[in-house]
């Protein structure tokens, strides 16, 4: 049992990213101290967003310089915080070098936050924002769990440098994070593992993540003729960011916790914006055949390879979220919300 005080500050590292904001907001409307390490403080625009949320809340914000790739980076960030939130970690797809572009940044960065939590001797506890990638790699993993579902036993044994890449790099750095906490006592470690997350951004600059590229495609008529079945789970950024504020301060909270929401697939999470945007926007209403994918896939997006589409179209993904209902008493958003209000920061932002 690990008891937080809210009076004390908090680290969140990654400050300005998706999940970041909605988890500083809320800080900020518990009246916390956040230490927002950021790579450039000076960066006012960048931070405006974030500012905003300070000034309409209780709590208040301070800005760090830090470096992921440097060692000792975080000490002045860290100084007096009993939790630190460990956010920052590159999510990309599209990678010319796997190990410079993900894999570095992934492992290392958390191996020298953890490490400073080492030296820090007011930290009692480092959340570490990890994903579901780091308990598997394809749908047609699900065969080999027990039980035909992903839980919080199960890690990913799949991925590589050279098959996704992505994945492989959250699953080092998580296995990462357990082997350094386990060579100490002083603090823990509560890691949220989030499925494909959506939902409103908080700031501008976050409409280019992953999620949002895939979103543009189904709205503004490039998946018109039809969508993937791809199997995937998702969770609403507002439920992710209040994960990790609950695995924060709620004392009994341990080990991992899946935060997904919903086992869909992309053609019904198409499906739940028709009834709101339907009639405005070209919205894929049927799925493209596996065959038509496997002929044309590979052209149209390299990470559409055979062995992807195999592994992931007309497959089921199914997660058990259970611990973090139980645990951490988390109630999700519906797909259907999650998916409205996503669309409708693009429409906000002329996107289609």
């Amino acid at each position: 049992m690990v008891q937080i005080d809210k009076s004390k500050p908090a680290l969140v590292t990654g400050a300005t990213g998706y999940v970041a904001a909605w988890l500083i907001k809320r800080l900020l409307d518990e009246g916390i101290t956040v230490h927002a390490a950021v790579r450039n403080p000076d960066n006012k625009e960048r931070l405006a967003h974030l500012d905003a949320l300070a000034s309409k809340s209780t709590g208040s914000i301070k800005y760090f310089k830090t470096d992921l790739l440097h060692e000792g980076s975080y000490a002045d960030a860290m100084e007096g915080c009993e939790v630190v939130f460990h956010t920052a970690s590159p999510f990309v797809t599209d990678v010319k070098d796997p190990q410079k572009e993900l894999i570095d940044p992934a492992v290392k960065g958390t191996s020298n936050v953890l490490e400073q939590a080492n030296k820090v001797a007011s930290v009692k506890r480092v959340v570490l924002t990890s994903s579901c990638a780091a308990i598997y790699t394809d749908a047609s993993d699900l065969d080999l769990t027990p039980n035909g579902v992903f839980t919080e036993e199960v890690w990913n044994t799949t991925a590589s440098i050279d098959y996704q890449p992505y994945s492989y790099s959250k699953t080092l750095a998580e296995q990462k994070a357990w082997d350094i906490v386990k060579k100490q006592s002083r603090w823990d470690l509560v890691t949220i593992n989030p499925s494909f997350v959506m939902g409103p951004a908080l700031n501008a600059g976050s409409i280019t993540s992953e999620s949002y590229n895939i979103l543009k495609q189904i709205g503004d008529g490039t998946m018109k003729a039809g969508v993937p079945r791809m199997g995937v789970g998702v969770v609403d950024v507002r439920d992710v960011g209040e994960a990790h504020f609950l695995a924060g301060y709620t004392p009994s909270a341990q080990g991992r916790y899946i935060t997904s929401a919903h086992n869909t697939n992309f053609l019904e999470m198409s499906l739940s914006l028709q009834e709101k945007y339907g009639d405005k926007y070209p919205l894929p209403k049927k799925a493209l055949p596996k065959w038509l994918l496997m002929l044309v896939g590979p052209l149209a997006n390299k990470l559409f390879t055979r062995r992807f589409i195999r592994n992931n179209v007309n497959r089921v993904w199914k997660a058990d979220n259970s611990k973090i209902k139980k645990e951490l008493g988390l109630n999700f958003i519906s797909l259907k919300d999650t998916m409205n209000d996503s669309f409708q920061v693009m429409v906000d932002n002329k996107m289609v």
